[in-house]
């Protein structure tokens, strides 16, 4: 038998190249129906969702840093793309409604990729958890509602989720009962399948199901609206028209941040222990290019999908070989299947729509958010109202806003507590009431305040400094610093400034346990020289130490005051 030459590279394995065609084929029959449904959530063609699992699918293979993710359309970004192209093409009109979509896709897509280049990855972190619980929830409602009347077979004027909650409701008499049972029988395939079979191909036997019924039973001449006419064929080349950037900017801001966030949390769940990082500034570049390479084919704006890269993970998928995959399937689809698709039921679509867009709602992160924090729950619930009353374009922008809130309402007004010391053993802890015995020291107040200390905190723990001196008429103050990362100017000006004021009314301030960046600032501020080597100190304990020295050397706490006295005297204030 013939033997590979000592040092040669052994023959790859093609277990990891099935198992990649397997997820692709199964991510496939979920992923296209869902981004057919997806296309008719932002009022566009269903063809256009078969080009945004197409060709984004296909760049973002090659150049993103996710193993698994796979790109496409996604429920919240169909439901913000359909409320900015309303705006862009308020008459319907087609060839303007796919000229709007490729120019806002490629918007997207060019804010993305400059984000990227401007390594501006952290702004994915700007959403709250619990906010964006509640934007999600707000998303999942409005489109469970614009859907209903196509489950009914009803149609309505959209003016917004209460006066179009009224309109279903006041329609609901009219409701034509074979589209009613279409979409039925949809439901209860998807939700069974959805149940006892896991990450199985549902949409694809619901879809299939429908269209054999369309044919079988002449659906269309019952009633029941169907697709319509597809293009078959590849997606022919669209150009954007720059003549509605300005008016689709504002949107496409919002939906590029959906669409980060989106994908940037979906790569970081499903990635592997043994997997490279995600890398959130080269996902920007990905995701971006992406929809700029799509925008010019046809398609909507897409992002990394959740539910969608759970299949691939779920059937096995090793790399982007999968979605390569899938993005075949879609251009076979589009070559030789497109008239059929033609024959499927919008009921259908909008069963789809509504069955992967539920879970979007989730009850218990907010029963979870309100056991932990009241604040963050009153967060979600304000974001999930914001989506419902100003519409999902402005309650994005809320959502950003209530994080922002919540992030300086909690850096604003840091924790700051007296130290004391467990009676008996060498243990330093926050005074509280669960501690009545800790010890303190009569003179002598060790202060620890807690975060980054800058212009917007800087009053309010000074303020409540200063409200300790005065409760506990201290001659030595220890601020311990050693939860202080780093201090801001402002904010090492007004420390500055203060220790001057304790001066003058006799209350000594010392400095224990600076952290490098913090003592690195405060050198070169030159304030080190005006404390001296004797008020700045290791640790708090060190603090301790020296006072009680300071102490005994004194012969007590009268002689005390004159020894600090000395001390100052020795390194002058200004």
């Amino acid at each position: 038998m013939k033997q590979s030459p000592p040092g040669a590279a052994a023959a790859p394995s093609p277990a990891p190249l099935k198992l990649d065609l397997v997820a692709g084929l199964t991510a496939a029959a979920v992923v296209l129906p869902k981004a057919m449904a997806y296309a008719t959530v932002a009022g566009l063609p269903v063809a256009v969702g078969l080009y945004t699992a197409f060709l984004p699918m296909v760049i973002y293979a090659v150049l993103g840093t996710s193993r698994v993710l796979s790109v496409s359309s996604t429920t919240t970004l169909a439901i913000l793309a359909g409320v900015q192209l309303s705006l862009a093409a308020p008459e319907g009109d087609p060839a303007r409604l796919l000229t709007a979509a490729a120019t806002l896709t490629g918007l997207v897509g060019a804010i993305l990729m400059l984000a990227g280049l401007l390594r501006l990855g952290f702004v994915a972190n700007f959403i709250s958890t619990p906010v964006l619980t509640g934007f999600k929830a707000g998303i999942g409602l409005v489109i469970v509602l614009d859907q209903a009347p196509k489950l009914l077979g009803i149609h309505i004027a959209k003016q917004g989720f209460f006066h179009d909650l009224l309109s279903v409701a006041s329609q609901t008499p009219h409701t034509s009962l074979i589209t009613l049972a279409t979409a039925a029988a949809t439901l209860a395939v998807l939700i069974g399948m959805e149940r006892f079979w896991p990450h199985s191909p549902a949409p694809l036997v619901a879809v299939g199901g429908g269209i054999a019924a369309s044919w079988l039973f002449s659906l269309q001449e019952q009633g029941v609206a169907i697709v319509g006419l597809i293009p078959q064929g590849l997606p022919s080349l669209t150009l954007p028209d720059l003549a509605l950037v300005e008016q689709l900017l504002p949107g496409a801001l919002g939906i590029a941040l959906m669409s980060f966030t989106e994908s940037i949390a979906a790569g970081r769940a499903f990635a592997g222990p043994s997997e490279p990082r995600i890398n959130a500034n080269r996902e920007l570049l990905a995701t971006g290019a992406a929809n700029l390479g799509g925008a010019f084919f046809g398609a909507m704006p897409a992002g990394g999908g959740a539910s969608q890269t759970a299949v691939v993970r779920a059937a096995g998928g090793q790399s982007q070989k999968a979605s390569l995959i899938t993005a075949g399937v879609a251009a076979a689809t589009m070559l030789l299947l497109a008239p059929l698709l033609g024959l499927l039921p919008h009921a259908v679509l909008a069963a789809v729509v509504i069955v992967y867009s539920v879970g979007l709602i989730q009850p218990a992160e907010f029963r979870a958010i309100l056991k932990v924090r009241t604040m963050e729950f009153r967060w979600a619930v304000v974001a999930c109202l914001g989506v419902l009353l100003f519409g999902t374009l402005k309650g994005i922008a809320a959502a950003i806003i209530l994080s922002l809130i919540g992030l300086s309402s909690q850096t604003a007004q840091p924790r700051v507590s007296v130290i004391g010391r467990k009676r008996g053993a060498d243990v330093l802890r926050p005074m509280s009431p669960e501690h009545p015995d800790d010890e303190t020291f009569a003179g002598l107040l060790i202060v620890r305040p807690e975060g980054r200390i800058f212009f917007v905190n800087a009053p309010y723990v000074g303020e409540q400094i200063s409200a300790l001196i005065e409760q506990y008429q201290p001659r030595v103050v220890a601020l311990d610093m050693s939860r202080v990362p780093d201090i801001e100017y402002s904010a090492l000006q007004m420390l500055i400034e203060g220790e001057a004021r304790f001066a003058d009314c006799g209350v000594t301030l010392w400095l224990a346990a600076l952290n490098p960046d913090v003592l690195e600032v405060v050198r070169h501020a030159g304030f080190d020289q005006r404390l001296g080597r004797d008020r700045m100190l290791f640790n708090a304990r060190a603090a301790i130490e020296r006072f009680q020295a300071l102490q005994a050397e004194a012969g007590g706490t009268t002689a005390l005051a004159s020894a600090e006295s000395a001390v100052q005297g020795a390194v002058p204030l200004g």
